[in-house]
């Protein structure tokens, strides 16, 4: 007989059997969706951090020429409707409203449309009287100071023309190479806060047709509130507060709601001779040494 006692059951747990892989949830953004958040980020980088403008006239020279490319920031003067793509109204008044200083360049919806961004020079600030005498500048009842320097020279191309055509033959000559430029009577002006800048001076007394408005010579300005008085740069080419508000005319006193930001940093700039049919065309026209310029 077999005293052995008989082995106990095996009562230890068992390990389970390995589960499944999960499966792993890849939910990847359809087109449409994918196209609709990058709208909307490249709609808020546009409306509240900086956006791109482009200068179609030579009203800025010589501080800016036609055919520059520069970012302005939003964020600034704060944040309107018109800070908005296609002004839509979906900010109510004006949001972190701050006044611009004198000398900014700023941009800004032009009036009486509000539709169309203009970029000038802030002169005028409330309280502010302004007055242009025989071509100089008085702000409060002083002359801004206006130092006579170098030409401002510039190689004629599809975007220089010379100013306007009446002055064209007075304005373009040829330099050491032969090649036609735009010379043209520089000053240096200087803002009471010390801000300064070079403004063109033709020294002519030009009139705007039909209003005959002689911009030599204006009548004192005084600012009021919630406004501010432009001009620019190139003083003998610009329509700005000098000339009543009327469309495609000059703009008035410009409210500072209608401010859309403030001009920071040149992105690019071409002299207008290229052809998009010709790739090489599109280095040989860039203006090299002025991109990278800032305010």
């Amino acid at each position: 007989m077999n005293d052995t006692p008989d082995a106990s059951p095996d009562t230890s747990p068992q390990p389970l059997p390995p589960s499944p892989p999960a499966k792993k949830e890849e939910k990847e953004d359809s087109f449409p969706v994918f196209l609709l958040k990058l709208v909307l980020v490249v709609a808020i980088f546009r409306s509240f951090i900086f956006a791109p403008f482009n200068i179609p006239s030579e009203s800025m020279l010589p501080r800016l020429e036609n055919g520059d490319y520069l970012l302005a920031a939003k964020w600034p003067y704060g944040f309107s409707k018109y800070s908005l793509p296609f002004s839509l109204p979906l900010v109510p008044g004006r949001l972190l409203a701050s006044q611009p200083e004198r000398g900014d360049v700023v941009i800004f919806k032009a009036p009486p449309t509000n539709d169309v961004d203009y970029i000038k020079r802030v002169i005028g600030l409330p309280g502010d009287t302004v007055r242009v005498i025989d071509g100089t500048l008085y702000l409060n009842g002083r002359a801004v100071p206006k130092e006579r320097v170098e030409d401002f020279v510039i190689p004629v191309s599809p975007n220089t023309k010379c100013a306007r055509p009446k002055f064209q033959s007075e304005f373009e000559v040829a330099d050491e190479a032969g090649k036609a430029v735009c010379s043209y009577p520089q000053y240096r002006e200087t803002l009471p806060n010390g801000k300064t800048y070079n403004v063109l001076d033709f020294g002519q007394t030009v009139t705007y047709d039909p209003k005959d408005i002689n911009a030599d010579n204006t009548a004192a300005t005084i600012v009021p509130e919630g406004y501010m008085f432009v001009m620019g740069d190139n003083r003998d080419n610009s329509l700005d507060s000098r000339f009543p508000a009327t469309k495609g005319g000059g703009v008035g006193l410009v409210p500072q709601k209608n401010l859309v930001g403030k001009a920071t940093i040149m992105m690019w700039s071409t002299d207008g001779s290229a052809n998009w049919f010709l790739p090489w065309t599109w280095f040989t026209a860039a203006r090299w040494n002025r991109i990278g310029g800032t305010f």
